[in-house]
């Protein structure tokens, strides 16, 4: 498959685009600083440029069987505006253009799910991250909202904490309060999920919670 990968060169993005190439994917990423690819720049082809650019975040979809973003927010009290919002949502218009249908996006347990049937902890989450890193919070909850109603065939995956400790393969995945989710997850193994739900319909139009 023909693979565009956002968010190429951040800690889940390039473990993403590590498991597409050795997949056997045909994979185009976009980034701002090619170089921050390594080595992994001469198997894919690159896009340079930001995400106010429309024309090259359509040359980048352009003929793709699905788009992943691994977008996030830096952990910044200080994050200002909305660039990844915006930056999503110029992706969808662009995905609508060229005709690409599949979407596979990241975020964050404080974004909730009609499915969830959240406890205290999982109503507090939102609140505590509101409370330290708004811009951040306010970043994940816009990329989420902009994917969930843009018309394409997506998935959210939803995260709480990252770590960085080899894949281990075992993957929990569904809705809080209703599923055996946890909290930590590998980076790999979501990169690993992300990568999955390429060419899975379990999740489509929904936002699974997920974790080792």
């Amino acid at each position: 498959m023909k693979v565009t990968v956002f968010g190429a060169t951040g800690n889940i993005g390039q473990l993403v685009l590590r498991r597409l190439l050795d997949d056997g994917h045909e994979v185009t990423a976009f980034v701002r600083s090619p170089a921050k690819l390594g080595m992994a720049a001469a198997a894919v082809a690159v896009v340079s440029a930001d995400l106010t650019d429309d024309d090259a975040i359509r040359e980048a979809v352009a003929g793709a069987d699905a788009v992943v973003s691994a977008l996030g927010p830096p952990i910044d009290p200080f994050v200002r505006g909305t660039p990844l919002t915006d930056g999503t949502r110029r992706i969808v218009a662009a995905m609508h253009a060229e005709e690409v249908r599949r979407l596979v996006a990241l975020a964050t347990v404080s974004v909730p799910d009609p499915r969830d049937r959240p406890r205290l902890l999982d109503r507090l989450v939102p609140i505590a991250i509101g409370l330290l890193i708004p811009g951040a919070l306010r970043e994940v909850q816009g990329i989420s909202e902009v994917v969930a109603t843009s018309g394409l065939d997506w998935t959210v995956a939803r995260i709480f904490a990252p770590i960085d400790v080899p894949a281990n393969h075992t993957v929990q995945a569904g809705f809080l309060g209703r599923d055996p989710v946890g909290v930590e997850m590998s980076r790999a193994d979501i990169a690993d999920f992300l990568v999955d739900q390429i060419g899975s319909e379990d999740f489509v139009g929904a936002s699974p919670a997920i974790s080792n």
